[in-house]
């Protein structure tokens, strides 16, 4: 235990030293000038400080005011040792953050007392200052076990939905790592372009409440079919709503605005510009754009290329211009994402890579696919 003694006398320094030091694992450290010991004190860390009143320069109050001020000093024990009778005195100290006071001459036996107390004070704080760290270490373990555990589920539910749907595990990663290119572009914080991400791949949910005989059809929908699809949206809204999560709060906001158009036509509530979710904006473009370069039941896969001007074409009427605009920014590297020459473990080390944000190398692997 480091105790800091500051008193403009000598002999009272060396007293008190004596004393202190006869304590167990007690080491004291004087101070004959506060200014000094308030310099040091900026730079180590004291257990308690016994401080005079009467000292030139800097009194006992002004001291303890401005050791109060200090980092790690708010609650650090400190003991004023003072002559003085007049209690304006004691209780501007007290004002200042005193914890005890001495009165000099100083006894012995009392000295011992008090500084033994109140270094039992102290090292209680500093077991419960070690808990809370340790809890808070726990805490902080706990969260990204959950975490992670909560990401694994809305993945496998995802491949699960893709499945039935006849689409794959790599459109989904696509979708999400598009979204969250997206989202970062437009400047959107850390935090929440890692909502979108993981909440991405639950965008089609939804398609859970839709018949085989309509989900697997494999040529165009007529009016009806199409009604039922469309439904999908609030299926996926009422799968996902009303939970505690914020990734599944986010993920029910994109199933069911994720088929809304900026111009108002879309479904199923035809919201238009800004009123569609922000969230819903963005996976819009990259659900799209990957399904346009996807090869269906009912339909060949486009050209990168083509897909790529058709999702600026759209620009204003389909999907929202600015979230366009970041999507065409990222471009260089989303089309390594779609390399026809790249086989199926490339282009997950291609997701991967672009997932953990290092366009450098995802550019670099595209070209040499």
């Amino acid at each position: 235990m480091h105790i800091f003694a500051i008193d403009d006398s000598p002999s009272v320094l060396s007293f008190m030293q004596i004393c202190i030091e006869a304590i167990d694992a007690c080491k004291v450290l004087t101070f004959l000038d506060p200014n000094h010991a308030l310099n040091v004190l900026r730079t180590q860390q004291a257990d308690l400080i016994l401080v005079d009143y009467n000292m030139p320069g800097l009194n006992g109050i002004e001291l303890i005011s401005q050791v109060r001020l200090l980092p790690r000093y708010s609650d650090i024990p400190i003991i004023m040792l003072t002559s003085e009778t007049d209690p304006a005195i004691k209780l501007a100290a007290i004002e200042a953050g005193a914890t005890e006071f001495l009165t000099k001459p100083i006894d012995k036996a009392e000295l011992t007392i008090r500084v033994r107390n109140l270094l039992g004070l102290r090292i209680a704080q500093r077991a419960l200052a070690r808990r809370a760290e340790d809890l808070e270490t726990e805490i902080d373990a706990a969260k990204k076990r959950i975490a992670d555990q909560e990401r694994e589920i809305i993945w496998r539910l995802s491949k699960a939905m893709a499945c039935r749907d006849g689409e794959t595990a790599l459109h989904l990663e696509r979708v999400a790592v598009i979204t969250k290119m997206i989202a970062e572009e437009l400047g959107i914080d850390a935090d929440a372009a890692e909502k979108i991400y993981v909440a991405s791949p639950l965008h089609d949910v939804g398609k859970i409440g839709v018949s085989d005989a309509v989900l697997q059809k494999p040529g165009p929908l007529d009016d009806d079919e199409m009604a039922q699809m469309r439904e999908h949206a609030a299926f996926g809204a009422e799968i996902l709503g009303g939970s505690a999560s914020d990734i599944i709060r986010t993920a029910a906001t994109i199933a069911e605005s994720h088929h809304e158009k900026w111009d108002g036509t879309g479904y199923p509530h035809k919201l238009s510009g800004e009123e569609i979710p922000l969230e819903g904006r963005i996976v819009a473009i990259a659900d799209v754009f990957d399904a346009l370069c996807s090869e269906r039941p009912y339909k060949k896969a486009w050209p990168i290329d083509e897909a790529h001007r058709e999702i600026l074409r759209c620009s204003g009427t389909h999907f929202d211009p600015v979230c366009v605009a970041a999507f065409d920014r990222r471009w260089e590297q989303i089309r390594p994402l779609y390399s026809k020459s790249a086989g199926v473990e490339q282009a997950e080390l291609l997701i991967k890579d672009a997932r953990h944000d290092t366009p450098s190398k995802s550019q670099k692997l595209g070209t040499a696919a």
